[in-house]
């Protein structure tokens, strides 16, 4: 599993709206570990697939690009994390 970001700049809430319509076009059985923070500069979106290759392809698809910008996300700063050695979400907390 390969563990990548994805940072909106801008106004939390605004971009947390965009996030939510832009999410309602993901099925969640596509989604391993996902998880969406708000900070004071706008929005971070941590992100796993399957494979690096998966990730990157994802990440610079025009068509999911295309979708982010529709659903009122600017373009995102993408940083390639790495490998996921471990994960455990024992208490998951969802808003």
């Amino acid at each position: 599993m390969f563990f990548g970001s994805y940072r909106f700049t801008g106004d939390p809430t605004e971009l947390a709206a965009a996030y939510d319509r832009f999410m309602t076009n993901v099925p969640e059985d596509q989604l391993f570990v996902h998880v969406c923070v708000k900070t004071d500069e706008g929005l971070v979106v941590y992100d796993t697939c399957p494979s690096r290759a998966d990730f990157h392809a994802f990440s610079i698809d025009p068509q999911v690009l295309a979708a982010m910008q529709q659903a009122g996300l600017p373009a995102p700063q993408i940083d390639e994390v790495g490998d996921v050695h471990t994960a455990k979400a024992p208490a998951l907390v969802q808003r």
